[in-house]
Parts: C-alpha cells; structure tokens; sequence
C-alpha cells in the first residue's frame, strides 16, 4: 500500500512556503514549529484563516507540515496561509471549500502579483528623490 501524501507550495512578494501532507493527527507545523505557539499573533491568526474556514472535521486527521522562508513575517504567513489553504482543497478536491476561501479573500487560491518596484538611481528608493539645496 502507497501512502498518500500532497505537496503545495504559496508565494508573497519574496515568502516561499511549501506545505507537505500526510494523514495524521491533526498536527500543523511551520518550520518545526506547532502552529498553536507561532509568533507573532497577528501572524499565528493570518496563518490558522484556513483552518477555521474549513473546520476541524477537514484538517483533524492531517498532518501538514510547512516549510517557509524568504521575506518578512507577514509575507511568511501569508505565504504559508496560500499553501495551507491550497493543501487542503487539493486534498478534500471539494469545490464547496474552495468556494468559501474565495469568497472569504482571494489571495488564499490565486496568489497576490504585486511585488515591490525596483529602486532607481537619484534616490534612495524607487520614487522618492534626493533633496537637493542650492546653497
């Protein structure tokens, strides 16, 4: 017999996560770490959206491990959050679920473009000019 095990992966500006599951427990770690003592919190709630879309009857007997790095805090979650949330409609293949994520924010499916602008020269950032004096 094959055990059964999904890989996805989320992206956020520079946050790559990769969700790897395996039926389980019910056990959700980021790097190592158990979900329920992540830190920071705002984090910990951005990360735990999908789970209590989809209620503990979806995920209570997976196992999803993430692995994520690159970026800020806030994009590593959001960036474990999209994988998660992809993890879990790939493996229930219910499109009721889907429907909720989507209808709940976008971004947990299909992803957000949006990365920041290249600096250019004359500034020390991509709009913002030096100042100058003419004295």
């Amino acid at each position: 017999m094959r055990r059964k095990i999904l890989l996805t992966s989320g992206k956020r500006k520079t946050a790559i996560a990769r969700a790897v599951v395996r039926p389980g427990k019910g056990r959700i770690r980021i790097n190592r770490v158990p979900v329920e003592i992540w830190e920071p919190e705002v984090a910990r709630a951005k990360i735990m959206e999908p789970l209590i879309i989809a209620g503990k009857e979806v995920w209570g007997e997976l196992d999803i491990d993430v692995k994520v790095s690159g970026g800020g805090f806030m994009g590593q979650a959001e960036a474990a959050r999209m994988a998660i949330a992809r993890a879990l409609w790939k493996w229930t293949k219910s499109n009721r679920l889907k429907k909720a994520f989507i209808s709940y924010d976008r971004t947990m499916i299909a992803g957000d473009p949006r990365q920041k602008e290249p600096k250019k020269f004359g500034g020390p950032g991509a709009r913002a000019r030096f100042q100058k004096s003419y004295r």
